[in-house]
Parts: structure tokens; sequence; C-alpha cells
């Protein structure tokens, strides 16, 4: 019998990743990796190998989605196989449907958690979990056109009073990430057309560029104050805020992430 283990790397470059992680890695007989689903901006994957005494191959979207990912389901078979993937392994939903395939093929599957952006981002801000509604991904337009599902998941959670976690879109093959301005752009445009009155130029929103590195930016200000913000390199994730705060929420946000002081009125 075979066994496939999910490995979550972190957040930021090759050290993030658990002992137990690595453990798992360097008693593999087959090591793969992707990085389609989120960027590691600082990894070395020679690092990496050298550290673990492996090669690791990396595959691309077309080999999980389009093959179902069986090049590692053959490896699985029968032998141990480490699946490295950025971040917590079945945040994506690519992951989760690659580990019901290994099940449904007899194989024993297993999970490695690692640091996620979720998490990184309500401490960060400090934030709390529990006040998060919905996540979203906002995509690069297609054909000059921009996804309305953005639009709707802050319409939902802004009438809920919920946070909103916008992950921002990133092509690895055009090597294309997404920034925060460009996200609160789009969000801009849409608002032009919707005319719902859910995001504005005076709307609180954050802007986190980089987590887990050293280098990290925690921004909190209005829509028109961050449009033109330098967060630097990618990668970068948006959120945007309820419409009231809890009293430790608005503190935290002028103390780690430099928000104006008119954030305290947003609590109650």
């Amino acid at each position: 019998m075979g066994e496939l283990v999910f490995v979550g790397l972190g957040l930021y470059d090759q050290n993030d990743v658990s002992l137990r992680g690595l453990r798992e890695v360097e008693t593999a007989d087959f090591v793969f990796a992707e990085f389609y689903t989120s960027l590691m901006s600082g990894f070395s994957m020679k690092s990496l190998e050298e550290r673990i005494g492996k090669k690791v191959t990396v595959v691309s979207r077309r080999v999980l989605e389009d093959e179902n990912g069986e090049q590692i389901l053959e490896k699985a078979l029968r032998s141990k196989v480490a699946f490295l993937v950025p971040g917590d392994p079945m945040i994506a939903t690519t992951h989760v449907d690659l580990r019901i395939r290994a099940e449904k093929w007899g194989i024993k599957t297993r999970i490695v958690h690692g640091a996620s952006i979720v998490s990184a981002v309500m401490g960060l801000s400090g934030l709390q979990n529990y006040r998060f509604g919905r996540s979203v991904t906002i995509p690069f337009p297609e054909n000059g056109k921009a996804s309305e599902t953005p639009y709707e998941v802050l319409a939902e959670n802004k009438a809920r009073n919920l946070h909103t976690l916008c992950f921002l879109d990133i092509n690895v093959d055009k090597q294309r990430y997404m920034t925060v301005n460009e996200a609160l752009r789009i969000v801009l445009v849409m608002e032009e057309k919707k005319k719902e009155d859910i995001v504005g130029l005076d709307s609180l929103a954050i802007g986190v560029a980089r987590a887990g590195a050293e280098d990290v930016i925690v921004k909190a200000d209005s829509v028109k104050n961050l449009v033109d913000f330098q967060f630097g390199r990618p990668p970068h994730v948006l959120v945007f805020p309820a419409l009231k705060l809890h009293f430790v929420e608005a503190e935290a946000l002028i103390t780690f992430a430099d928000a104006p002081e008119w954030v305290r009125r947003m609590a109650g």
C-alpha cells in the first residue's frame, strides 16, 4: 500500500515548513510540489533540495487539474509520496480533489498543516477570526470584463456586518501577480457599475504584502489612500472590514496597521 502525504510549506520561504513536514519529506520515496496556487516569494528550491537530500518534481496546473494528478497518484500506489504545497494544503480546492481521488484509488492520505494566509491576515491585522464572512478571489478581468462575484460577496458580508478576505489573482505562467492597488481599482469600477454603495473611496480597507516575510507590510486606510500606496513586491492580499469593529479590532488596526484615528469611531 502506498501513501500520499500533503505537506504545507507555509507562507514565505523554505524555512517555514514544520519539523514534522521535513521529516515526512525526508522519508518519502518521491517528492512533488506545486506553486501555481500561491506565491512564496522567498522560496529557494535549491536550498530545500539540499536540505532534504532529494529531487523535487514541480507539477503544473495542467498535471493536477487536466490530468487529475495521475502522475502523482501512480507513484503513490506503491510508494510514499510527499506533495508540497504553499500555505496550508487543504485551503485550495484542487488539493482536496486530489486527496479524494487518492482515497478512491486506495491510497492512504495524511496532512501536515502549514501556516495559512487566512490565519496570518487575522494575526497581522488584529481582526477577530469569528467575524470573517465568506472569502473571495478577485480575478484579473478577462477581455476587459471583471467578474461580479467579488462585489456580490462583499455585499453579502457587509449586510451581515462581517469582514471580507479577498485573495488576489495570480498567473504563474505569465509571472503576473495582482496587487492591492489593482484589486481596489477593479472593485471601484464594479461599484461605479452596480452603484449599490458597497465600497467607496472613503471605505476602510487593509492591504497585506508578503505575509511571513521580515519586510511584511500591513496598512489600513481609506480606499482612496490605499489605491496609490506602495506595498512593494507580491504576494498581496486585501481585506474589507465590517461596518462596525470591536474596540479591540479598532485599536489593533491603529497599532499594527497604521490605521488613521477615525477608525476608532467604527467601534461599537
